[in-house]
């Protein structure tokens, strides 16, 4: 969490944290593991819907970097947008190991989405889906059942100006997964 907040993130972070801890916003009170993402991301996405000052939300791994000069494109282009927007890396679940609410959705790759306050109001907090599952899909089910797949505008990410695990760029190269707890 340091390195976000000595980038330009810094005043717009909001770190959805398992415990109570400085510079800690949306506090999810259990320990999460990777099996148990799922539940923080329903947390988080309980968490958002209080956030209605906000136009615009950007989901983040911890081991990601995004430009600012794309987000401010994003910014531009889809705020106050008429419907909801989902932008990704998008693919589908093929999973039949369980067949509930997550079989086949569209979801957006972990490393970073960006969506709009008119899809936080048509998530499906609620949704009931059976096991420990990949928290993007949960996501991805939440939109689905929520707001419907084709009530939907899925907008396809540029992974230029998207890091993940290791940004190389200018000369420079850092290992965005330094912590070891990936």
């Amino acid at each position: 969490m340091q390195f976000y907040q000595n980038t330009w993130l810094r005043n717009y972070l909001y770190p959805v944290c398992d415990w109570p801890e400085p510079g800690c916003k949306i506090v999810c009170n259990r320990t999460s593991t990777y099996r148990s993402l799922h539940k923080k991301t329903k947390c988080f996405a309980q968490a958002i819907k209080q956030f209605e000052d906000k136009d615009l939300f950007i989901k983040l791994d911890d081991d990601a970097l995004v430009d600012i000069d794309y987000v401010i494109g994003l910014i531009k282009k889809y705020q106050g947008y008429h419907k909801p927007v989902y932008i990704s890396d998008h693919r589908r679940t093929k999973t039949r190991d369980y067949p509930d609410a997550l079989n086949g959705v569209r979801y957006g790759n972990g490393k970073f989405y960006m969506f709009n306050r008119k899809l936080v109001q048509c998530l499906d907090i609620d949704i009931k889906y059976r096991g420990s599952r990949n928290e993007d899909s949960v996501f991805g089910g939440m939109v689905s059942n929520g707001c419907g797949e084709n009530n939907v505008e899925y907008v396809k990410e540029d992974d230029r100006w998207i890091w993940h695990k290791e940004y190389t760029n200018k000369n420079k190269h850092i290992d965005l997964s330094f912590i070891k707890n990936h």
